[in-house]
């Protein structure tokens, strides 16, 4: 097991680092001056003087591997650099508008979970009956909104008609309803038809059939066989879109003008703020790189089967 986690750590290192190798690559590629682009961030209109003495002091004017050596180093010691924009640190930025979108993703999942799994549950012990039908005809259609005309859509009709919710902001708890559920339902659609699929699968097992030959009730089998065969896949699942989430849906917070990491990310790819989009994707690669690792190692301990194909 230790050895397995020693190997794991050192492929995410790997990808970690090559990650931010082609962030860096990218923005040294992109156009535009970093230095004119943050004095004009300021409202200083920049001479070329200037614009040489502050590409001095950003170190601009050094060779591209001798730059992202540097800035490499201060990445390890938590210093992302300074925003042209903001003209404050990049981790600060992320730091701020981390909790607002913890709070989105939170509430998104919570809707997902209790949701989905009900629905995906009376889908596959329904099966090719009305309320199946009825239920894929949803996932069918949560699937084919993009989100954000279904974002649209909400505000319209409860926003706008109804007036019921605010349209967009972080005032208050009201204001959270309407980017989590333009959120979740897309991921309610996924997972109902995964949970679905999965039940059937182990419904047509043979252990089932013979827990059905012993009398035993159908409840018992769904609660104390079924549901625990199934968290391995649905746990992989939400791995990966709690990841999606904490790195920002930035189509959605940008609808509802929600102050998270995704609006804060597509801010500073119309401002070309370099430093605050590579402190971004850092911040969502290493998100996804450790619930990557998180889903594995969980899956490596309640698996036998996976234990087993390691060892070998």
């Amino acid at each position: 097991m230790s050895r397995y986690i020693v190997k794991r750590f050192i492929q995410l290192a790997a990808v970690l680092f090559g990650i931010t190798f082609l962030t860096f690559l990218l923005t040294y590629l992109s156009p535009g001056d970093p230095a004119r682009l943050m004095l004009m961030s300021t409202g200083v209109t920049p001479s070329d003087e200037l614009v040489q003495q502050v590409r001095v002091q950003l170190g601009l004017d050094q060779p591209f591997l001798i730059r992202y050596g540097t800035w490499l180093g201060h990445v390890f010691t938590g210093d992302f650099g300074m925003s042209y924009k903001y003209d404050r640190p990049v981790l600060d930025i992320l730091l701020s508008r981390l909790p607002a979108t913890l709070r989105l993703t939170g509430s998104a999942l919570l809707l997902v979970i209790l949701i989905s799994f009900p629905l995906g549950i009376m889908s596959a012990v329904y099966r090719n009956k009305v309320l199946d039908y009825v239920i894929r005809l949803f996932s069918f259609a949560g699937l084919s909104m993009p989100s954000f005309w279904l974002g649209m859509l909400l505000m319209l009709v409860f926003g706008v008609q109804l007036k019921l919710l605010p349209v967009m902001g972080s005032s208050g708890w009201n204001s959270l309803i309407l980017p989590a559920c333009t959120l979740a339902l897309p991921l309610i659609a996924q997972y109902v038809r995964q949970i679905r699929t999965v039940i059937l699968e182990e419904m047509s097992q043979s252990y089932v059939t013979g827990a059905r030959a012993r009398g035993v009730k159908e409840r018992v089998i769904m609660i104390h066989h079924i549901l625990p065969n199934i968290l391995l896949p649905i746990v992989t699942l939400m791995g990966m879109s709690t990841g999606a989430l904490l790195g920002g849906a930035a189509i959605v917070e940008s609808l509802f003008v929600w102050p998270g990491v995704g609006q804060m990310a597509v801010d500073a790819i119309f401002t070309r703020d370099y430093p605050l989009i590579q402190g971004y994707v850092i911040w969502m690669a290493t998100i996804y790189v450790l619930l990557n690792l998180i889903v594995d190692l969980w899956t490596h301990l309640h698996d036998p089967r996976i234990r087993l194909d390691v060892d070998i």
